[in-house]
């Protein structure tokens, strides 16, 4: 049963019952919907985008800087001049916030890097399993509705982390800044010693990155968040180019029995909702009176918020809603199902039911681990699968920016000892020269 509160609007989607004993099975995939995103739509103006590019190089990029951005761009890579001037202006409690977000991130990435590892199968037998970094990266930051400068810590750190040599990082141009990206996230640049920046933004510049354009060279993967036409120019160039995930709107869910704080719980979801119309916002809980004193708490924070007519279209979208179950068994198994990008977990035992979720992008145990934590300085990355990817997804991380070797190092005596069950099994596949290149080294 679905009904709407009379202020708000926001959606109450009741399960109670559901996996009753003899109910039909619910499938808690798609028991709470998502925002609708028209990808054919968006395909069929991103191509034209993408072929501009591709024939007609950075006088293409120029003129849909001038048609998307509102602004000409005659120089489409940064001044390293604006780098150090953006550095030297930044606002000290920014620039704090910054090298304290980078240095618990950091700690974070060296912890996770993984080393070569080897395995002897037998005598003179011997496979490396070797980590190596991507040559060169393209960095995306977003510029739209918020200059996402947390986007450019996030991004960089792990490929830094990785042993990543060459980064370029691109942002769209802004009109009230000269056309340069957002001052505040060319000093992130400058403070991570990221030199080679470019003003583009959307589609053209996934574009620019993935088949190098003008003074950008190609790079082999792209990663960073964005609106739904660089997610389709992610889409429509992986091959050309890896990518790190087609990300969507965000999305937060908190599973939350009656020992959470409505007042935390109402303020979680709008810090949320104040990032896209398009954005989820989902509360799971057992407790008829936590939802409705959420609800209550939503009518009187979004009204003291900045951007709230933007929250108040995510919270009253398809995508958002108080979802009631019958206990936090059923509530884990609904958010399991929905693999939320940002779960948190505001319950009694918080970590002992944190430790049962196995679909999230990021898990926040407890009343004092908002996503705004992660979004800043918890040392976790808040680049996460969205859509229901967490189901078979992770987040960014150091891992995206390596790749795997397998070395294979054999003495004769060591290929003799398998040479006739590689013969056998090619000839299984009915592939005979794959075994006449072992026996062609074994005869006089």
């Amino acid at each position: 049963m679905v009904s709407t509160s009379s202020t708000l609007r926001i959606r109450r989607i009741d399960l109670r019952g559901a996996a009753a004993e003899g109910a039909a099975p619910v499938n808690y995939r798609t028991a709470v919907p998502r925002a609708e995103l028209d990808v054919e739509a968006a395909t069929h103006a991103v191509r034209p985008i993408i072929d501009a590019v591709r024939d007609r190089g950075v006088d293409a990029i120029r003129e849909l800087s001038e048609r998307f951005d509102g602004v000409a761009v005659d120089d489409i890579r940064v001044p390293q001049a604006a780098l150090r001037d953006a550095l030297d202006r930044l606002d000290p409690d920014v620039r704090a916030g910054l090298e304290e977000s980078v240095r618990r991130l950091r700690a974070t990435c060296a912890a996770e890097l993984e080393h070569d590892v080897t395995t002897e199968l037998a005598a003179g037998a011997v496979v490396t399993h070797r980590k190596v970094p991507v040559d060169r990266v393209g960095l995306y930051v977003p510029g739209g509705l918020a200059p996402l400068v947390s986007s450019v810590v996030m991004n960089v750190v792990p490929a830094q982390t990785a042993g990543v040599t060459s980064i370029a990082l691109t942002s769209p141009p802004q009109k009230e800044f000269g056309g340069l990206p957002h001052p505040t996230i060319l000093a992130a640049c400058a403070l991570l010693g990221i030199d080679e920046v470019y003003a583009v933004g959307g589609a053209q510049a996934i574009a620019m990155l993935a088949l190098g354009v003008g003074p950008c060279r190609k790079v082999d993967l792209v990663t960073g968040p964005g609106n739904i036409y660089t997610v389709t120019a992610k889409r429509l160039l992986k091959g050309q180019v890896g990518i790190d995930s087609e990300a969507g709107p965000t999305e937060i869910a908190i599973l939350a029995d009656d020992t959470a704080h409505p007042a935390h719980v109402a303020a979680d979801l709008v810090s949320q909702a104040e990032h896209d119309p398009l954005a989820a916002a989902v509360l799971v809980t057992p407790s008829e009176r936590l939802a409705d004193e959420v609800e209550a708490e939503l009518d009187r924070q979004v009204d003291a918020t900045k951007h709230t007519e933007r929250i108040r279209t995510s919270l009253s979208g398809r995508q958002s809603g108080i979802v009631l179950v019958d206990d936090l068994e059923q509530g884990l198994e609904v958010v399991d199902g929905y693999a939320a990008e940002h779960l948190e977990i505001q319950t009694a035992d918080a970590a002992a039911w944190a430790a049962r979720v196995r679909n999230a992008g990021a898990i926040f145990v407890g009343s004092y681990a908002p996503v705004s934590l992660g979004d800043y300085c918890a040392g976790s990355n808040h680049v996460l699968p969205t859509g229901g990817c967490a189901c078979h997804s992770s987040g960014l991380s150091v891992r995206a920016f390596t790749k795997s070797v397998h070395v294979v190092d054999y003495s004769r005596e060591a290929l003799a000892e398998v040479a006739g069950h590689v013969v056998t099994l090619a000839e299984a596949e009915d592939l005979p020269g794959h075994g006449a290149a072992v026996r062609v080294r074994f005869e006089s």
